[in-house]
């Protein structure tokens, strides 16, 4: 059975985490299988939006701890090729050319969480949780901190990560988590309908707005609007903004 389902559709993107009898839980040929599928779909001109979901009822359980080596004879630097792996797929989706979208439904938890906050946009079902409970086992997560401190404040992050309770969609989207909560009965259709509004837009303009967002990430005021200055300047170049133009020309 193939880990990851992947096909494209009307500029859209469609990655599927594929192991739904272990909620999605990650193991390694799962995440390279991701990776895989992201760096695919930066390379396709045609894509304009990506967006991953889980088969099943979850999203993503988190990693699968069975699969991970717990020998006493693992060395510390393979426990960190090991990590390295689910962050190159946080990188991944970062860097990805394209906006990219999780769409949550059922469970979405640690490392499962972790990918979704890495992603440009969450949606979600009303039923959906995501959380973080590493820390009730001992571990930490350390990963998705880093992605956490850019998404919520720090004293919400700091609560998500220390108590490790899942929080209930509606509330993940009040704290900024979420984007859109759509109820169970639609979440499919109103996700295609989210990702097909996405789609429809210009593909320069929400490339250059993703590449600008990242970049001017803990810069001073005055780089990040000098940052500003130069996408301006080359967004005007694009074919998309000379074609906006002269439409807008002619309505007025």
């Amino acid at each position: 059975m193939d880990l990851i389902l992947y096909r494209t559709e009307a500029g859209i993107a469609r990655i599927a985490l594929n192991r739904p009898e272990k909620r999605n839980a990650l193991n390694a040929e799962l995440i390279a299988g991701l990776r895989e599928a992201l760096a695919r779909s930066a390379q396709d001109p045609a894509v304009r939006v990506v967006v991953i979901t889980g088969a099943g009822k979850d999203f993503c359980a988190g990693l699968d701890l069975v699969a991970l080596p717990a020998s006493d004879d693992v060395s510390p630097i393979e426990h960190i090729e090991s990590a390295r792996h689910l962050a190159e797929v946080l990188l991944a989706i970062r860097r990805h050319p394209r906006p990219v979208v999780a769409a949550v439904q059922g469970r979405a938890l640690g490392g499962g969480a972790g990918i979704a906050s890495a992603c440009d946009l969450i949606v979600a079902a009303e039923s959906a949780s995501m959380g973080y409970p590493e820390v009730k086992i001992g571990f930490v997560p350390a990963m998705v901190a880093a992605l956490l401190r850019r998404t919520v404040t720090e004293k919400r992050m700091f609560e998500l990560l220390v108590t490790g309770d899942a929080v209930p969609a509606q509330a993940a989207r009040d704290i900024g988590l979420i984007n859109q909560v759509f109820s169970d009965a639609e979440f499919e259709p109103r996700v295609e309908r989210y990702v097909r509004d996405l789609a429809a837009k210009s593909a320069s303009a929400l490339s250059l707005t993703k590449q600008l967002l990242y970049h001017t990430e803990g810069m001073t005021l005055e780089k990040a609007i000098e940052a500003g200055v130069q996408m301006n300047a080359l967004a005007r170049t694009t074919e998309d903004a000379k074609r906006g133009f002269a439409g807008f020309g002619k309505k007025s």
